[in-house]
């Protein structure tokens, strides 16, 4: 009945957010819209890889466009991930029926109540995408080391492909499982070489599927990147990306976050280093024990090399990337729960985990994650015909234009201008952002929005302060704005307590 209670929540909370969709999301659906044959060229431009895209394009074709249609896939891909996490659940280690079942209760209760789960299954990305293929692959691979016959090896094949193809985090993970596969072939226990080869070689075709996308990921890391963020040392990333994990760094300052780190770190060092003696003891070794140091070490070897590959090539680093380990975080932290014998004691951590869990679900159902809405609102209330929409810096315009889409009667440009153009205000073009913003000037892009708005029309300045590789062009350009229409209102204010944060100004016409 509590389990069924706790699965019921979580699947609610998979599909409840209140937020408008903020710039990734925004820009997502936009890419997504565009007819299939365009994609490859657009995501050239975003530095995405296009699994997610293709099926958002085909789910939106169905279910429309709306922020509930959108975020709909994700929910169901977040809801279908949960029996796969029971299934693994009941995979790890070894025992009895009884203590396997223990093992997927406690994998199900965390992923169900998962903070970190339910965002991005409210979110339009393919995060949610990314924690399902990555449990599926779990799967595929203890079924193929199991009994190496062509359908598990097919799917440890389509399962590594799929990654690939969804979320380019999975290029660690993929070379710590083949390394770790190869180890067992060569070097390990006998019987289990030959499976281990074998797994191997599908690991290796699921590689090869990916190459028909390397000539796109390869511009892509040539000129997109991480423009708007900054390097961080690995330790630092690696404790915000588990901090993440329990819903403690987004939205900020959540204090149920800091709360539930606690329980699942004690829980994940536990299932490295204890096994149970009876009821009420544990043993502790710090040697460190078989049951889930292959998932321990495939999980920290993934997000430590990827950070440390991010921070020596001068990447930036955000926890929705390490999607790619979370699966193997909520396996090892359910077998750490599972090690407490003692009925009581395992309902007691595990209903501390639920509620400290579902109260970052309720937050993330009831934090807007952008000020999309107020600076639309605003707009929507007094803008005329013919009115002009600028948007500084251009990382605004998707999720405001979307809010916009009602008003054609409206002109909407985004920095930069560049050529005699505009930008695109549903689109960031990220390809060597930074050298396009050293290019672009204030001043151009003020007297550009002046001279579309004209003499008659107003201008409404939609703007954001401190984003990377822009330094002071978006408070310059309002300068510009104001010196050449004195009559200025402001009338949305930044608010940095929101994800997205934004100002909107108003320019009155000159005559």
């Amino acid at each position: 009945m509590a389990l069924g209670a706790v699965v019921a929540a979580g699947v609610g909370f998979r599909f409840w957010t209140r937020s408008d969709l903020w710039l990734d999301e925004a820009l997502t659906v936009n890419i997504a819209r565009l007819a299939l044959a365009d994609l490859p060229d657009a995501l050239r431009r975003d530095g995405a890889p296009p699994l997610f895209y293709v099926l958002l394009h085909l789910w939106v074709r169905v279910f429309g466009d709306t922020d509930l249609g959108v975020r709909a896939l994700s929910g169901v891909i977040g809801v279908a991930t949960l029996p796969v996490a029971w299934l693994a659940g009941r995979r790890l280690g070894s025992g009895d029926e009884a203590l396997r079942r223990r093992r997927a209760v406690a994998v199900l209760v965390v992923l169900a109540s998962s903070p970190y789960a339910i965002r991005f299954s409210t979110e339009a990305r393919m995060y949610a995408l990314t924690m399902l293929l990555v449990f599926a692959g779990y799967l595929a691979v203890r079924a193929a080391l199991d009994r190496p016959r062509l359908v598990p090896l097919a799917a440890v094949a389509g399962c590594t492909a799929a990654l690939l193809y969804t979320q380019y985090w999975a290029l660690y993970l993929v070379p710590t499982v083949a390394a770790t596969l190869g180890w067992w072939a060569w070097r390990g226990d006998p019987a289990r070489r030959r499976p281990a080869r074998r797994t191997l070689g599908a690991l290796v075709v699921g590689v090869v599927g990916f190459l028909p996308w390397v000539g796109v990921f390869l511009y892509q890391l040539a000129h997109t990147g991480t423009p708007w963020d900054r390097p961080k040392s690995p330790p630092t990333a690696a404790a915000l990306g588990i901090l993440e994990f329990a819903g403690g760094v987004f939205p900020s300052g959540a204090p149920e976050g800091w709360l539930l780190v606690g329980p699942l770190v004690a829980a994940a060092v536990l299932a490295l280093c204890a096994t149970s003696l009876d009821r009420w003891r544990l043993a502790l070794d710090l040697r460190t024990v078989p049951g889930v140091r292959v998932e321990w070490f495939v999980g920290a070897a993934t997000l430590l090399g990827g950070l440390s590959v991010s921070y020596v090539v001068g990447s930036g680093f955000q926890p929705r990337y390490a999607a790619v380990m979370f699966p193997l975080f909520v396996l090892v932290v359910g077998y750490g729960v599972a090690l407490f014998e003692d009925t009581r004691v395992r309902a007691v951590v595990l209903t501390g985990i639920a509620l400290l869990g579902f109260t970052g679900g309720i937050r993330n159902g009831i934090k807007n994650r952008t000020q999309a809405s107020q600076v639309v609102a605003a707009i929507t209330a007094e803008a005329r015909p013919g009115d002009v929409v600028a948007f500084c810096p251009d990382q605004l315009g998707p999720d405001v234009s979307r809010l916009l889409a009602g008003r054609d009667d409206l002109r909407l440009v985004s920095w930069p201008y560049l050529d005699g153009r505009f930008g695109d205000p549903r689109f960031v073009d990220w390809v060597d952002y930074a050298k396009r913003n050293a290019r672009a000037r204030p001043a151009a892009f003020s007297g550009a929005v002046l001279d579309t708005a004209g003499p008659g029309a107003a201008v409404w300045y939609v703007w954001s302060p401190g984003y990377r590789t822009f330094g002071t062009a978006c408070e310059d350009a309002l300068n510009a704005l104001w010196a050449a229409r004195p009559d200025r209102a402001d009338l949305v204010l930044p608010d940095e307590d929101i994800y997205e944060f934004m100002g909107l100004t108003r320019f009155r016409p000159r005559s």
